[in-house]
Order: structure tokens, then sequence, then C-alpha cells
């Protein structure tokens, strides 16, 4: 299985996801066998890596995204990843927009994962205050334990 998650500059959002996803899987679902990735929808920060205020935000919960770049969403990734999980509708709709026909990945939103029914959409913090990167991580952290309880179903 390969998983990709997706936001629109893959410096707040979506790295945030992967290092959570791996985190949590490495320590609740070791025996899964889970390629992760993370990518944008624009090109704006293509090499950067994840916004400090991310990675601070990430490092108080033992989680370290110092080691990821920001890439951009390729045709590839359609074929490559099984389940491609956008942080929002817009990106959602750009990644519908730029899938290839016949394509199988999976395209959904991350947070349809998530335990609790509530948003559908991880709010962009980049403009925003720490708070806005803890919901992140929260809302990233329920997600992620939703999909690894639904990938250990078909596993």
């Amino acid at each position: 299985m390969r998983v990709l998650f997706v936001c629109m500059g893959n410096i707040c959002r979506s790295p945030t996801a992967e290092g959570v996803f791996r985190h949590l899987l490495k320590r609740e679902a070791p025996e899964l066998q889970i390629e992760i990735d993370s990518a944008g929808t624009t090109g704006y920060h293509i090499g950067d890596p994840p916004d400090e205020r991310s990675q601070r935000a990430a490092r108080r919960r033992g989680i370290d995204l110092s080691d990821l770049r920001a890439r951009q969403v390729t045709a590839d990734d359609f074929a490559r990843f099984d389940l491609i999980l956008a942080m929002d509708r817009d990106n959602l709709q750009r990644l519908e927009e730029m899938r290839p026909p016949r394509s199988r990945a999976q395209v959904r939103l991350f947070l349809e994962y998530a335990a609790d029914p509530g948003p559908l959409e991880v709010p962009d913090p980049y403009y925003g205050d720490a708070n806005s990167f803890e919901e992140v991580l929260d809302l990233t952290t329920s997600a992620s334990r939703g999909l690894i309880a639904a990938l250990q179903k078909v596993a």
C-alpha cells in the first residue's frame, strides 16, 4: 500500500500528516508495510523543508519533520500511489483535474478517516497562530488513527 498526503504547498498540512501518520504507524501498527509521502498541488515551495511552525508543533509531540522536503504532485503519483489524500476540497478538486485517464488511485479527503464526525477539511494554518498548527496536528492524528484502523481491516 502506498499513501500520498496532499495540500497546496506541501510545507504545513501534508508534511504534518505524513509525519503524524508515519509516527503512529511505527508505534501502533508496525506490521503494516506502507509507503508514505506528501506533496503539494502547486510548486511554490519545491525543495523547502516544512514550515518552522509546523516543525516546532510536531517536535513538541515527538514527531520530527525536519528531513521532509516539499515537492509537487506529478502525473506519475496517480500510478505510484494507491491512496491520495487531500487536506481540503480545493486540493481534492485540483487532484481530480490533474488525474490522468484510467488512474486507479483512490483520491479522497483525509479527514474522511477521522473517528469523530467533524470538519472534512484540514484548515491551512499558514496565516494563523500557534494554535492553528496544533489544530492541524489534532486533526491529522485523528484521521491517521482512522486510516490505520481501516488499513488493518484489509491487511
